[in-house]
């Protein structure tokens, strides 16, 4: 039986991965945001889905020492990681010149140094096994950029370099290393961001979905988080064991543009 750690795995794309792999019956590891309660009653429904067993980890992904901890409880406790998914993520809107610092220092710390981290403590079980698949979860923002989201694009072009760095070392290894790129899917996160980006452009929040964000998908539609998860549970699979180092896009055509 595998073992999947999901970061940011309480809400939108990250909840519906664990809930794939824990239909699939694997052990989950959720990790995220919320109310205490409500977490456990995700926690409790997954683990009524599959084979598997699953539990939770509150680390801060800003801290480097609570991830490791999630890492090795895990293993400790399911007797390793076999698959990693970094999602967790966060996005702020504004003009170069009057983004906070502070914004920017916590995206790229929970977008880009987070998946440094889980992957760097993950990494060794992995080998010791001689199998494992870490997943990142990247965007349309990891291979192109919007303007007033400087923070965020900056840390998923880093995260594809990542991905593309550390397949390479452990190509002979049996690890797999991918990324997934998401189009918009109209998930909390992004749902935050609309009324900033009206403010930041200047047009309604109706605007901002018809004209800014669907503008960029051919298809003139959301992704789904289950699309997004499907991608994760084949690239997870033995049938992927060669595709490695590279991304999967899931963005309606945007990056075909």
């Amino acid at each position: 039986m595998k073992t999947a750690v999901v970061t940011g795995s309480t809400s939108g794309i990250g909840l519906a991965i664990a809930t794939a792999f824990a239909e699939g019956g694997a052990n989950v590891v959720l990790n995220g945001l919320g109310d205490p309660a409500e977490i456990e009653k995700i926690r409790k429904r997954l683990a009524a889905t599959g084979g598997g067993k699953v539990s939770y980890h509150p680390a801060d992904m800003t801290k480097p020492a609570e991830i490791a901890d999630m890492i090795e409880t895990a293993a400790g406790e399911f007797g390793g990681v076999d698959i990693l998914v970094n999602n967790a993520g966060i996005q702020h809107v504004e003009k170069i010149e009057d983004f906070p610092v502070e914004k920017w220092d916590q995206i790229i710390a929970i977008n880009l140094s987070s998946s440094f981290h889980t992957i760097r403590a993950a990494i060794p079980g992995m080998k010791a096994r001689g199998w494992g698949r870490i997943i990142n979860i990247a965007s349309a923002h990891g291979l192109v950029a919007s303007p007033f989201k400087s923070a965020y694009v900056a840390a998923k072009h880093g995260i594809m370099g990542l991905t593309k760095a550390v397949a390479l070392e452990v190509a002979d290894q049996g690890i797999t290393v991918n990324a997934i790129c998401p189009g918009y899917v109209l998930t909390p996160l992004v749902e935050k961001q609309i009324p900033d980006t009206a403010r930041a452009r200047g047009i309604t929040e109706a605007q901002v979905k018809s004209d800014v964000m669907l503008k960029f998908q051919p298809t003139k539609e959301f992704v789904s988080v289950d699309e997004v998860a499907a991608a994760a549970v084949y690239l997870a699979s033995d049938a992927a064991r060669s595709v490695t180092g590279t991304h999967i896009s899931i963005d309606g055509g945007w990056t075909a543009q």
